[in-house]
């Protein structure tokens, strides 16, 4: 009963954390850290290789609410901030992943074509997944590609979704990625669970919903303790947003009971 109640908050009852979010971004920069985007952080890693050098590597996953995402967005412009914005099949909004990339911050896919082509399909064993991963990858390929020419800018890091069916099968999006051909075609440098990027960070933090909020600390405690922290957040962690949760709490029913 807790736990349902805790979500309804979080979902319905929730007061802004978007002031929260901003007070972060000044702390970082008032403590001296460069505030980057996953694809920056990549390209500037030789440069960064510093003892001293201090890095806030914001990555935000845009599962639902879109009206949410462009504040997070516009905060961040105002402090001068770069960051990675995930855009799943579902929140694509090319005008707004173009407004981020002409900024100077990313706009990437956020990808689940694991999830979604064993509740397509039905399929719950794990190995009738791998059985079927050649169509799968190819399933990737196409959205990626799809996205990439619609967007008109080269998208170089993704980032995989966490989905229910992926908890259910014991298997993650990014064994799509496991496949060095794939990342070749479609020309990804990393993927955002990649060790490449996980082990040259000190700290990974992701937000969690009421009553916790973020994993293993909040990131006010993390600046000054870490030099690297590579910090996950996700608009509906920040705001309510009834008629966007509704939809997605229904979807997810469905999706649910019909797989």
């Amino acid at each position: 009963m807790k736990k349902l109640l805790d979500r309804i908050y979080s979902d319905y009852a929730m007061p802004s954390k978007l002031a929260e979010h901003e007070s972060v971004l000044c702390a970082a920069a008032d403590a001296g850290y460069s505030q980057l985007s996953v694809r920056d952080f990549l390209q500037d890693l030789q440069q960064i290789d510093s003892a001293n050098t201090c890095v806030l590597v914001h990555r935000h996953d845009i599962d639902t609410d879109l009206r949410t995402a462009r504040k997070l967005f516009e905060i961040e412009k105002r402090h001068q901030v770069r960051s990675s914005f995930y855009f799943r099949l579902s929140t694509l909004d090319f005008s707004l992943m173009d407004e981020i990339e002409s900024y100077g911050s990313e706009a990437s896919y956020h990808y689940e074509e694991l999830a979604t082509f064993a509740k397509r399909n039905r399929i719950k064993q794990p190995a009738e997944v791998l059985n079927r991963l050649a169509e799968i990858k190819d399933e990737f390929i196409s959205n990626f590609d799809s996205i990439e020419r619609t967007l008109g800018k080269k998208m170089t890091t993704v980032a995989s979704h966490g989905d229910f069916a992926n908890r259910r099968l014991k298997l993650h999006n990014t064994i799509i990625l496991s496949d060095a051909a794939v990342r070749a075609h479609c020309g990804i440098t990393c993927e955002a669970y990649d060790a490449a990027l996980m082990t040259n960070t000190d700290i990974y933090i992701s937000d969690r919903p009421h009553p916790q909020y973020f994993y293993p600390m909040a990131p006010r405690v993390a600046l000054g303790r870490h030099a690297r922290i590579y910090l996950l957040t996700h608009p509906r962690q920040f705001e309510t947003n009834w008629t966007e949760n509704t939809k997605e709490n229904l979807s997810r029913l469905h999706q649910s009971v019909t797989w």
